[in-house]
C-alpha cells in the first residue's frame, strides 16, 4: 500500500497529513437510554475523543435528538442495550425499538448500532468516585447517566 501524495508528505522521519484534503466526518453519538433520563455522549468530528454531552429527560429525548441531529453532522448513533444477567433484554427494549423507529423515519441516512450496556452504571459510579468528585456529585444520577453514555461509546469504539 503506497502513500497518496495528495494527502501525505514524508519529510525525514515525520509524516505530514493534509487534513484539508480528507472528507469531512461526522460525530458518533452514544445513548444510555433510561426510563426517566437518557445520558448522551458524542465524539469529536474526527471520531477520536468521546465527551459526555448531556442528560435529557427521556420524555424530551425525541425533541432533543431532532434539534441536535439537524444542527450537527452525526454519522452514527450507538444505543446501549440493557440486558439481565441471564442475557435477556430488560423491559426497556420495546421503548428503545420505538426510539429507533422514530430516528430511522426522521433521519433515514443515520446509521444506528447497539452496544451491550451491562454494568455501565456500576462502572460510571466508580469513574466518578475515582475522579475525586464530592459526595453530592457522586449521588447525582444525571451525571451517572452521562458517564454511562460515555462508557458505552468508548466500549463501542474499542477505547476500553
Amino acid at each position: 500500500m503506497g502513500w497518496d501524495p495528495l494527502l501525505c508528505k514524508q519529510r525525514g522521519s515525520f509524516l505530514f497529513v493534509n487534513f484539508v484534503s480528507l472528507p469531512p466526518m461526522g460525530r458518533i453519538m452514544g445513548l444510555d437510554y433510561g426510563e426517566k433520563r437518557t445520558g448522551v455522549a458524542v465524539t469529536d468530528p474526527l471520531q477520536l475523543i468521546v465527551t459526555g454531552l448531556d442528560t435529557i429527560e427521556t420524555q424530551e429525548l425525541k425533541n432533543f435528538l431532532s434539534g441536535y441531529l439537524i444542527n450537527e453532522k452525526v454519522d452514527k448513533m450507538v444505543i446501549g442495550l440493557p440486558r439481565h444477567k441471564d442475557g435477556n433484554f430488560t423491559h426497556l427494549k420495546p421503548k428503545i425499538d420505538e426510539l429507533v423507529t422514530f430516528i430511522k423515519t426522521k433521519f433515514p441516512g443515520l446509521e444506528i448500532d447497539f452496544e451491550d450496556e451491562s454494568f455501565t452504571s456500576v462502572q460510571s459510579r466508580e469513574v466518578i468516585f475515582l475522579s475525586g468528585a464530592r459526595k453530592s456529585k457522586r449521588r447525582d444520577k444525571a451525571l451517572v447517566d452521562k458517564v454511562s453514555a460515555v462508557l458505552i461509546l468508548q466500549k463501542y469504539l474499542g477505547h476500553i
